[in-house]
């Protein structure tokens, strides 16, 4: 069986068959090609900590994964990582186990940096180069680096967090991986100024108001991830012209999309990457992509390492009797 640890998956990573793997995850779960039972959730409020489990498989696919996935989030403060897990992929042939893949939680960081990434790319106005970028944690950085990975022009990326420190130290990171960034002081002025608004707090309370959004923006928020979540205010969602989601009942139960009435209608991210739904068809609508995180991707992207290291062992193989 395949064991390996962080570095070693970290080596093995190509980011663009990651989002090629992804991008299908997404879109064999609007086809309801995927089996992903509800996530097992675990609170720890006295520690500003949860844990999910989720397990996922793409009909089809060589393997299942089973992912443990921890978010503590006053880690941070004490020097530790706010997020951690491992995933376990297991043949969907046999049952038999393939893989442990000890990311720490990278992998699911990855995903969803990503994830959220392929959504701003497809819903945000055509040609944007303005990204407001709402919190300041590991997915702060991986929302910013995934996106001016998928798009082919440089991208103007402002930071804004409660912690201006913790701005700062974000704005240094992206700079430093080349990107263009900078400091955004004030919330409000930032939202009015940004094509595509990407939120990733773990807030339990509405972060922007409606009337700080102009007619065109996009906004992929990701922070809400279990009950009692809220980054966005709840008029601003309800005035939206449209609501996409990774998955309707999850987004409807614990995303962002939570605090609006169960028979709200959305759209799958999958359709709109698959061109099955327009997605935006007017330069002054007003879009939110509220993704909640799909087993499916992290059975998608724990397969794509686990195919990467086979090929690499096959290659070391056939060299070793040349």
């Amino acid at each position: 069986m395949i064991d390996l640890c962080k570095p070693q998956i970290r080596d093995l990573f190509d980011f663009h068959i990651a989002a090629d793997a992804i991008r299908a995850a997404f879109v064999a779960s609007a086809k309801g090609q995927v089996q992903a039972p509800p996530i097992a959730q675990l609170a720890f409020p006295e520690n500003e900590g949860d844990c999910c489990v989720k397990t996922g498989h793409v009909v089809g696919a060589e393997g299942f994964v089973v992912k443990v996935s921890t978010g503590f989030y006053r880690n941070p403060a004490q020097g530790l990582p706010s997020s951690n897990g491992m995933n376990l992929v297991f043949s969907a042939t046999n049952g038999a186990p393939l893989a442990i893949l000890r990311d720490e939680g990278w992998l699911t960081d990855i995903r969803t940096g990503i994830g959220g990434a392929l959504a701003t790319a497809a819903l945000a106005p055509a040609g944007f180069t303005e990204v407001l970028i709402v919190g300041t944690g590991l997915q702060a950085r991986h929302q910013a680096e995934c996106l001016q990975s998928l798009v082919d022009r440089p991208l103007t990326f402002k930071i804004w967090g409660r912690d201006l420190k913790k701005a700062e130290a974000v704005v240094a990171d992206l700079q430093a991986e080349g990107l263009r960034a900078a400091l955004a002081a004030d919330l409000q002025a930032a939202c009015l100024d940004a094509q595509a608004i990407v939120t990733c707090t773990p807030s339990k309370q509405p972060l922007i108001e409606k009337h700080w959004i102009t007619p065109g923006t996009h906004i992929t928020a990701i922070g809400a991830d279990c009950p009692g979540k809220q980054e966005l205010a709840r008029d601003l969602t309800e005035a939206a012209d449209l609501l996409i989601c990774d998955e309707a009942a999850q987004s409807l139960h614990h995303g962002e999309f939570q605090h609006l009435p169960q028979g709200t209608a959305t759209i799958a991210l999958g359709d709109v990457l698959e061109s099955r739904h327009l997605g935006r068809s007017d330069v002054s609508q007003i879009t939110i992509a509220d993704l909640t995180g799909l087993a499916v991707q992290d059975a998608a992207v724990s397969l794509a390492v686990v195919q990467a290291f086979q090929n690499q062992t096959s290659n070391e193989n056939e060299a070793a009797h040349v």
